[in-house]
């Protein structure tokens, strides 16, 4: 099967896209309105972009033709905000989030979440995710009047404590439990199954090509 997308509808390319392009890691972004409320939405094409300097972005789609959401309403306006990394333990709160509440709608009361003071941002992050990024503002790449992808140059990182090594960076991954999207509106995946495979440094290609071309 091979398919010209310029023939498909938005929804249709949605469909392959969301159901071969998987797992997708999810950002949960908090924002604040124009009143100073705080937004929470969970984006799922989401990843970084860039350590120099380093770069999150974040796809946000529309709520329906014409109809911005409050998050891309909400960075335009302020140019900062927050990612939040999703566990298994916050999972079905962070659903809660994505609910398509009317704007001016608390999502962190609904779901019993807490909000925490940043340190260089005036958007709080959530509490409960075990990483957390502030940003700022780098850039919206408009692909429509009512959606963009938003890229945040991190500039503060939070981590639950005993997850870092605070001496040389490391991250205890595993230990993350983190979550991400599959396919459809309504499956997940854990990162807890996993496999090691090192890269080959080129000088070790040609033995390891030949020890590959004797077990055919």
């Amino acid at each position: 099967m091979d398919v010209d997308l310029g023939t498909l509808t938005p929804k249709h390319c949605y469909n392959l896209m969301v159901s071969t392009i998987v797992p997708r890691p999810i950002a949960l972004v908090t924002t604040l309105d124009a009143e100073g409320r705080t937004n929470a939405a969970p984006f799922s094409f989401f990843n970084a972009m860039g350590q120099d300097p380093p770069l999150l972005a974040f796809a946000v789609e529309a709520r329906g033709p014409g109809a911005v959401k409050d998050t891309l309403d909400n960075v335009r306006a302020r140019k900062e905000f927050t990612i939040g990394l999703v566990d298994e333990a916050m999972a079905e709160k962070m659903n809660v989030c994505a609910i398509d509440f009317p704007p001016g709608v608390d999502e962190l009361a609904e779901a019993k979440l807490t909000a925490a003071p940043s340190r260089q941002i005036a958007v709080p992050r959530i509490a409960e995710c075990p990483i957390a990024w502030e940003c700022r503002l780098h850039t919206i790449v408009e692909t429509g009047p009512d959606r963009g992808v938003v890229l945040g140059r991190a500039v503060h990182f939070h981590a639950r404590d005993g997850l870092i090594d605070q001496t040389k960076f490391y991250v205890d991954t595993p230990a993350l439990r983190l979550i991400g999207r599959m396919h459809g509106r309504s499956w997940y995946a854990r990162t807890s199954d996993r496999f090691e495979m090192p890269r080959i440094a080129v000088a070790d290609w040609p033995a390891r090509k030949a020890e590959r071309d004797r077990g055919r």
